[in-house]
């Protein structure tokens, strides 16, 4: 038998791993074209509808917007330039960085939007809406 050349009959063990990698090089580049886009808006912790109420602790930040649209931080009239500034100013909110939302049903939904944002440029990390519950 010459030198070089193969038995006949005997298998090449050597794996093509060429399409693997071009597949996984287009994943790769169909993630970081999409990772940026899938996270947007205001983060949110929201319950499930089927969710146990929370016990009631009456001492907690709020941040109220009634059918008018007036803005409450702390049971204190502010507007919504200023609301930013009164967090940012409230030592609880600092301490604590959790406020509640409690908005009026009939309210337009981007004015609760712009108190969320506002409240969360003002560092507070922590934002819960206020319900009330299902009457069956």
């Amino acid at each position: 038998m010459a030198r070089g050349r193969k038995p006949r009959g005997t298998v090449l063990a050597q794996i093509n791993i060429t399409p693997m990698v071009d597949v996984m090089l287009v994943v790769l580049v169909i993630f970081m074209v999409t990772a940026p886009l899938a996270k947007q808006g205001v983060d949110v912790e929201l319950p499930d509808a089927e969710a146990k109420a929370l016990p009631s602790d009456e001492d907690k930040l709020t941040v109220t917007v009634d059918e008018k649209g007036s803005i409450y931080f702390d049971e204190k009239k502010v507007t919504l330039e200023l609301l930013e500034e009164e967090v940012k100013k409230h030592p609880r909110a600092l301490r604590e960085r959790e406020v509640y939302i409690h908005a009026d049903k009939g309210l337009r939904y981007d004015l609760v939007i712009k108190v969320m944002a506002a409240v969360q440029r003002a560092g507070i990390s922590r934002m819960g809406l206020i319900t009330h519950p299902l009457k069956d």
